[in-house]
């Protein structure tokens, strides 16, 4: 299956085929006629394939790889230096390759070394968790945290490719299968009811795996759709972050340690529309379909912290601007839309979430 984002001059193909990564040499000399190649992965996803992805390359490239720790703590701005002296080690110019083998925390931190070392060399994202292959690794928004919030160093920087093989997704802790049909859930929430009744007629993941392939088309074709129309964030592709912004500020108050990024925004799709449903401002019932399939994916709808605990990090959020939110809600699932609003929106302090 081949999708194509297009975006001008910065257009892109997305390639989602089992054992794709048996083949990345014959896609990768499509898109990079240079010398040098970096390899930027972690622990735990190096040692599955990336000897395989070496092998696979080093007959036509010279490849160089760093192996990081695996975990968000890595997706640090402190990080960064480790990234530059092994490109700089390396001897990578402006006209070599890095690629991104991992899952989001790779993809956003190898992102954001592209485009910054030397400003700017071509990337390849080869995402290996389901959260990335489904969002992250497709649209261009690279970043790493700082201690005060997630995601508030960042860039625009499209790849140049993206090869995504669903067959790596066997090798998955299940926790972070459950993490990624987070984001999954979110498609079929803002975009695709019938994504969402797909996922809802299915007792859990196992029981989904057959359709997973034509899963995270679908997720990755919405995605490509609201890049297009808005490459920079401006408008409709803000209908992305729905459950974000309780999510990032949940993530944070636990440093990272304990909600994964898919958990978090499960806890935010739900808690945002029992919000929303509460100032009649999406149909009645929605949060309780979304509940629902939560809980057949084994994924948490409540944090267990007073509604107070998360506003001070929300008035930081950088989607935050001059005390004016835009909160992504549901008229119903499949149909999104931005509020304006204020702080004010998450007024009732008090409130388990």
């Amino acid at each position: 299956m081949k999708l194509t984002v297009n975006l001008g001059k910065d257009s892109y193909p997305i390639y989602i085929e089992n054992h794709i990564l048996d083949r990345a040499v014959s896609y990768i000399t499509q898109i990079f006629s240079g010398k040098r190649i970096m390899i930027v992965s972690d622990d735990h996803v190096f040692p599955l394939y990336g000897e395989q992805l070496v092998s696979n390359l080093s007959g036509t490239y010279e490849c160089h790889h760093l192996i990081l720790p695996h975990g968000e703590s890595t997706k640090d701005f402190q990080t960064l230096p480790t990234v530059y002296k092994a490109l700089l080690d390396a001897k990578l110019s402006r006209s070599d390759l890095i690629i991104a083998l991992g899952g989001g925390v790779i993809g956003d931190l190898t992102g954001f070394a592209a485009a910054t070392y030397l400003r700017g060399v071509k990337l390849v994202q080869i995402p290996t968790s389901l959260l990335a292959q489904v969002d992250s690794s497709v649209g261009g928004k690279v970043a790493v945290d700082l201690p005060q919030g997630k995601n508030l160093v960042g860039a625009f920087y499209q790849p140049s490719l993206v090869l995504i093989d669903p067959l790596v997704l066997n090798s998955l802790n299940e926790r972070f299968i459950h993490d990624g049909m987070g984001e999954v859930i979110k498609y079929g929430c803002i975009w695709d009811a019938e994504l969402f009744r797909t996922l809802a007629s299915h007792s859990s993941f196992e029981d989904l795996k057959e359709e997973l392939p034509s899963i995270i088309c679908r997720c990755v074709d919405i995605k490509r759709i609201v890049v297009e129309h808005d490459q920079f964030d401006t408008g409709e592709r803000m209908l992305l972050n729905f459950g974000h912004t309780l999510a990032h500020t949940i993530e944070q108050q636990f440093q990272y340690q304990r909600e994964s990024h898919g958990e978090a925004v499960s806890i935010g799709m739900y808690q945002i529309t029992r919000l929303a449903e509460e100032q009649g401002l999406t149909a009645s019932g929605t949060s309780g379909k979304i509940l629902d399939v939560l809980e057949r994916y084994e994924l948490p709808h409540e944090c267990g912290l007073p509604l107070g605990t998360l506003t001070e990090a929300i008035s930081l959020d950088k989607k935050n601007l001059n005390n004016h939110l835009n909160i992504v809600l549901l008229h119903e699932i499949g149909d999104s839309y931005i509020k304006p609003a204020s702080i004010q929106f998450f007024a009732d302090n008090t409130r388990m979430v």
